[in-house]
């Protein structure tokens, strides 16, 4: 079962409950004296303790991602490997399809009706890395007539530690889009569901010197090798990136520091500066040019702006970002555009980025087009 599956935590409160019972019925038994007896009411003391806590941690990690997988809590996730060899050299596809799986909607078993759900390893040509992917291809992509349509598309990006299954699973970005479409909210758009690092540790949409280039994979490999892969649009107006907390910071980044690639952002309950820690390492090697324009108030300050829309999300209470969200704000000038969402009450969380998903997809489809 999934660390962040509903069985999961279902289960272990299931077995919490059932072995409380077990130890009201037991306790009396066990009253006697003796080592047995005192072994006995520790055993159960602390099984149910474990339990109790198992059930709250699950809980709590399942509304506010601190994991999101077993490979995470255990510290053995790992990345796509390296590709050997030059990236995208002739005759070498920069995507690979590695998996397909159907979307969680009626009549998802068949393309044309449910659309698909492709895993795929995207290989960087200037960045010499790869690393794992889901893409979602909306019904409209499959069904006749539309065999020579582009499409917009839409990177997706799930905070760190996490993994791109949380952007179909808790968070539900296929089915959410699916739905606006069939709604004629929003336009069938391609996502491209990842997490924002392109390597062992948390790089935050940031070229490491001597590490991985996640800025130019993310900026300028991604949108190349999928509108190759796919009926994709290559001009920036076809492509907008957009994620939470972490991914809220980097799809902000790439959309403000590069316009001829992306022409929206949309940060949920996003950073506005990269947070170097444990997880992240040295990412700047004293690099102090590239730290003043890896903040992104700095930059609204000091870079030029180009025609990039923006979309940030806070809250009123309940989100740590509320101040510097307003800040990004107001420092945001023509030819830039920016648009805000603010709930009253909010957090660092699923619960809150659900309520989000849908308008943002509505105000991203807006901003794009195909040709």
């Amino acid at each position: 079962m999934s660390l962040t599956s509903a069985t999961l935590l279902l289960f272990t409160a299931c077995c919490t409950a059932l072995l409380f019972t077990a130890t009201v019925w037991l306790w009396p038994r066990l009253a006697r004296q003796g080592w047995r007896s005192v072994l006995g009411r520790v055993a159960l003391v602390l099984a149910v303790q474990a339990l109790v806590f198992s059930s709250i941690g699950l809980a709590v990690n399942r509304s506010m991602l601190v994991y999101g997988s077993w490979a995470d809590l255990l510290g053995t996730a790992r990345p796509a490997p390296l590709i050997a060899g030059e990236a995208g050299a002739a005759g070498e596809a920069l995507v690979k399809v590695t998996g397909r799986r159907q979307p969680d909607v009626p009549g998802g078993m068949t393309p044309q009706v449910g659309g698909e759900i492709q895993q795929v390893t995207v290989q960087g040509r200037q960045s010499k890395v790869a690393t794992s992917a889901y893409v979602y291809l909306p019904p409209e992509y499959f069904q006749p007539g539309n065999e020579k349509r582009t499409f917009p598309a839409a990177v997706v990006l799930t905070g760190y530690p996490g993994t791109a299954e949380n952007l179909l699973g808790p968070l539900r970005y296929p089915q959410a889009a699916w739905t606006l479409a069939k709604q004629r909210k929003i336009q069938p758009m391609v996502l491209i569901l990842m997490r924002p690092t392109v390597g062992p540790r948390n790089t935050q949409c940031v070229d490491v010197p001597d590490g991985p280039a996640a800025e130019t994979f993310f900026s300028s490999d991604l949108p190349q090798a999928i509108s190759g892969a796919y009926r994709v649009g290559a001009a920036a107006r076809s492509w907008a990136i957009m994620g939470d907390s972490t991914g809220g910071y980097c799809a902000l980044k790439v959309a403000l520091q590069h316009p001829e690639h992306y022409a929206a952002g949309v940060g949920l309950s996003a950073d506005y500066k990269p947070e170097i820690d444990g997880d992240s390492g040295d990412l700047f090697h004293g690099n102090k040019d590239e730290e003043k324009r890896s903040d992104l108030l700095w930059s609204l300050d000091n870079l030029p702006q180009g025609k990039s829309s923006f979309l940030v999300t806070t809250s009123l209470q309940g989100e740590s970002n509320l101040g510097p969200t307003r800040k990004f704000i107001e420092k945001v000038k023509a030819p830039a555009r920016v648009s805000s969402i603010t709930l009253d009450h909010g957090g660092h969380s699923f619960n809150t980025w659900n309520r989000e998903i849908p308008p943002s997809l509505e105000w991203l489809s807006g901003r794009l087009a195909a040709p």
